[in-house]
């Protein structure tokens, strides 16, 4: 489903917000139950103590470099109603395609509000504006997405304790429980040319250098820019070097 513009509303979180809070866990607290569940690694059950704790009442980790294919893959562990990701998919698509290699790395750490579309069902008491942060957890990228009662307003301390919590319960859960297809998903061929376009070699020249056609070599540049949810050569190289690619 094609989602327009007027779909998509984006903001930063308001210098100074302060949270409601509704029987949420202290600080305190919020350390105790994460100590107590860092053995057994649940990734779940830290997301649902984080959430209480900043005053939501939903959680989704995403694999932000996987939201902008088709279906549900990028999506890590979640408690929202599956209609409403079902939607988001497409939702998260739309955002990223608009955005910019820069603007996503400027995005990092800095929580921001976006509005579900009016046709969308929520849970009674929600409010249609969620939450959104991304953190890195080694060369992944994550998207801790938050729905809201519509009684609370989320404080900027609260969320910067949350995203660097989520960070370190993530790092638990990367080798066994989060794909890493797309680490590997560039061909060598594919990454030859990278490495050459940040070199600042022309198609002609990395042509000659690799003894291909140049038709070729641009086909390669576009499944690269594809793969990586890129739109320029240069937006390429920021996300090259960015993951440690070139």
């Amino acid at each position: 489903m094609d989602i327009s513009q007027a779909d998509i509303a984006v903001w930063p979180l308001p210098t100074a917000s302060t949270r409601i809070r509704g029987g949420g866990l202290t600080r305190d607290q919020l350390f105790r139950r994460l100590r107590e569940m860092a053995g057994r690694a649940n990734l779940a059950s830290g997301l649902a103590a984080l959430t209480e704790y900043v005053g939501a009442s939903h959680y989704l980790l995403a694999r932000y470099d996987l939201s902008q294919d088709n279906g549900l893959d990028f999506v890590v562990c979640s408690d929202w109603p599956f209609d409403i990701v079902r939607r988001l998919s497409g939702i998260v698509t739309g955002l990223h395609a608009k955005t910019t290699e820069l603007e996503k790395c400027l995005s990092v750490l800095q929580p921001m509000f976006y509005l579900l579309p009016d046709d969308i069902d929520l849970p009674r008491g929600i409010s249609r504006e969620y939450c959104a942060v991304t953190f890195n957890v080694g060369r992944l990228r994550f998207s801790l997405m938050l729905l809201v009662p519509e009684d609370v307003i989320l404080s900027q301390e609260s969320l910067r304790d949350v995203t660097l919590l989520a960070g370190y319960l993530a790092s638990f859960t990367t080798r066994a429980e989060v794909r890493h297809d797309r680490d590997f998903e560039l061909t060598d061929r594919e990454l030859e040319c990278l490495f050459w376009i940040a070199e600042g070699k022309t198609s002609e020249e990395i042509a000659v250098i690799l003894g291909i056609s140049r038709n070729t070599i641009n086909n390669y540049i576009t499944s690269v820019m594809r793969k990586t949810a890129t739109r320029t050569r240069s937006e390429a190289i920021a996300y090259a070097v960015r993951n440690n690619l070139v």
